[in-house]
C-alpha cells in the first residue's frame, strides 16, 4: 500500500507503519483492487484510491463496495478524526466518488487579490476562492519536482529532529 501524508511525517510517502495506514492495510479487502490502494492525507482528510481489477466497472464496483466503504469510513472517520474520501483508477482514468472541499482562510495583498480577481473576471474562474484554487493546481503541476524534493528535505528534517535530544 502506498501512503501519502502531510502531518505524520511531513512527507509525501509514509510507510505502512502509520496508524491510518496500518488500518486501511487491515480493513480493505484484497479483492477490492489489484494491488494495493494508494493513500493520501494530510489533517482533514483521508483519500483512498484503488486500482479496479480488469473486467470491472467503475459503477458496479462503487455500488457493490458501498456499504462496506461506508462501514470503512465511518470507523476511520471517528478513530483519526478526518474525513474518508475514496476513488478508483481504471483504464488510466481516475474516478473520485467523494471529496472533501475545505475552506482556507488567507491574508491576500492587493496584487495577490488582484491575479484572483483577473482570473474571475475573464471567467477562468466563478469566484476568487475557485482562482485560487486554480492557481494551487497550476504551481502543483509545474512545480512536481520541486515540491518532491521539498518534501524530501522535510524527511531529512524530520529525521534530525527525531535524533536529536528529547525534551523534557
Amino acid at each position: 500500500m502506498v501512503v501519502h501524508g502531510v502531518r505524520e511525517a511531513l512527507c509525501n510517502l509514509v510507510y505502512m507503519s502509520t496508524p491510518i495506514g496500518e488500518f486501511f492495510q487491515t480493513k480493505v479487502p484484497s479483492s477490492w483492487f489489484t494491488g494495493s490502494p494508494e493513500l493520501r492525507f494530510d489533517d482533514e482528510e483521508i483519500v483512498c484510491v484503488g486500482t479496479l481489477p480488469p473486467g470491472s466497472t467503475v459503477d458496479e464496483f462503487r455500488e457493490s463496495t458501498r456499504s462496506d466503504r461506508i462501514a470503512i469510513a465511518s470507523e476511520a472517520e471517528s478513530r483519526f478524526r478526518r474525513k474518508v474520501s475514496w476513488g478508483v483508477d481504471r483504464d488510466g482514468m481516475r474516478t473520485m466518488f467523494t471529496n472533501q472541499n475545505v475552506p482556507v482562510t488567507t491574508r491576500l495583498r492587493f496584487a495577490e487579490r488582484a491575479v484572483l480577481d483577473t482570473l474571475v473576471e475573464s471567467g477562468v474562474a466563478r469566484s476568487r476562492s475557485d482562482a485560487l484554487g486554480w492557481c494551487v493546481k497550476l504551481v502543483g503541476r509545474h512545480e512536481a519536482d520541486w515540491l518532491t524534493d521539498l518534501r524530501g528535505a522535510l524527511v531529512d528534517v524530520e529525521r534530525v529532529r527525531a535524533e536529536g535530544p528529547a525534551l523534557i
